[in-house]
């Protein structure tokens, strides 16, 4: 699906008059992560209005055409990555789809790790995994073009301890600088949770930064919307990417598009498989949810039984008994799609996703078979990035690499963050 610069780009007050809705509509919209505004040299938000067209339709329940696809490149090209807490591997397999070879996937879980060799190995991807901690690798006689590590966030997540540093699991970063240190690779490229924009008044982010550059390595980096780059989930997640100081490499981006997926065209066709299921109880509270809804659209009687104490607490809490909606990118997707907290119960059936579900919301095609339990596997899903972003990430190193042209679905950053 490649973008295209808009052809008539309207103010709010325009657009919501050409076509015959609010501007609050259009507001909501844009709020939920449905469209995508730009500015005009006036710094004025605007909208591609053919785009708001199509926004309009599939909230309408107008689907004519479904987007829903997993990208892959036909080219391969001489560049090989090294991925570091490779997980069920959704940036590999982005990478590779991407035209990017694998010269070793390290992962220490062992239900990841055999998702990753199974899957090599029934797709022919010769990959070369090492099932096992990280810190016992040798990286000193390795090469590579590009080090890749999705380096474990909770220590940087709010949902986490955020202890950043002084969590075990957050020195794993070190572990990146180990690798990259060793292999001086051309390009080093980091992905982790929004939360490490903030953490200790971005002191934790400021420090891997100080810590690539006196690797001599230079960093730019950058939030990027899943929602907005071929994925039906609104999930963000921070991009890293570093570059070695005696190159001429600028630092790429994916540019956001201004168009979504939808749930309902990622689920079209979505093969059956395991999935968890609710307890009576839980069965009969979600069943009094409609499709959107969430535990406010309960009777008060009903909210005060299943929310119990935190029914007096303060905040939205919209995660909790929330049902999805059809014709929306699917919300963030959790380790376990019942959690309280953060329900996530399929749009037309009282259940939650399944895991088969869950893979394609995170654009793992039908034929990539997950290791281990029902609920292994909907943490190896849930902890993944998504393989489209992913692809969009590996195209970048390419074309900063050389081997492909930037075009109007990239952004250059000559300046880098410099220690």
């Amino acid at each position: 699906m490649t973008a295209v610069a808009p052809v008539q780009a309207f103010k709010i007050s325009d657009a919501a008059t050409a076509l015959q809705v609010s501007i609050d509509t259009i507001r909501r919209w844009e709020k939920m992560g449905l469209i995508k505004a730009s500015r005009d040299e006036h710094n004025h938000r605007i909208f591609d209005i053919d785009e708001l067209k199509r926004v309009q339709q599939k909230t309408s329940g107008n689907h004519l055409v479904n987007n829903y696809r997993i990208l892959e490149s036909k080219t391969r090209y001489p560049v090989t990555c090294i991925d570091l807490f490779a997980g069920a591997g959704g940036t590999a397999l982005g990478f590779h789809n991407a035209g990017i070879s694998h010269s070793l996937l390290s992962e220490i879980d062992k239900n990841a790790s055999a998702t990753l060799i199974n899957n090599s190995e029934a797709l022919n991807l010769g990959w070369s995994v090492i099932a096992g901690d990280v810190a016992e690798i040798d990286f000193t006689r390795m090469q590579a073009d590009i080090i890749q590590a999705g380096f474990p966030c909770q220590a940087f997540s709010y949902a986490g301890k955020s202890m950043g540093f002084e969590d075990t699991r957050g020195t794993l970063f070190f572990e990146f600088a180990r690798a990259i240190n060793e292999v001086r690779p051309k390009i080093a490229i980091g992905e982790n949770v929004r939360g490490l924009l903030t953490h200790e008044n971005g002191q934790t982010l400021h420090t891997m930064i100080d810590v690539l550059g006196e690797l001599g390595y230079s960093t730019a980096y950058k939030l990027l919307k899943a929602q907005y780059l071929d994925v039906p989930q609104k999930r963000e997640r921070l991009i890293l990417f570093a570059v070695r100081n005696d190159l001429n490499i600028p630092a790429v981006f994916p540019r956001e598009r201004n168009y979504f997926i939808s749930l309902r065209e990622a689920l079209e066709g979505c093969p059956k498989s395991a999935g968890q299921k609710y307890t009576e109880r839980k069965h009969r509270i979600m069943e009094l949810i409609p499709e959107g809804g969430y535990w406010r659209n309960l009777p008060d009687d009903l909210q005060r039984e299943y929310m119990g104490a935190s029914y007096h607490l303060g905040g939205g809490k919209t995660g909790m008994a929330r049902r999805l909606s059809w014709d929306q990118p699917s919300l963030t997707l959790t380790c376990n799609p019942a959690q309280k907290q953060t329900e996530r119960c399929h749009p037309g059936e009282t259940r939650p996703l399944s895991v088969r579900e869950y893979a394609r919301i995170q654009t793992f095609p039908d034929e990539w078979v997950f290791s281990g339990s029902t609920g292994s596997q909907y943490k190896q899903i849930g902890n993944a990035v998504p393989v489209n972003l992913a692809y969009h990430i590996g195209r970048c190193a390419l074309a900063a690499l050389g081997h492909i042209s930037t075009d109007e679905t990239m952004d250059v950053i000559q300046m880098l963050v410099r220690k």
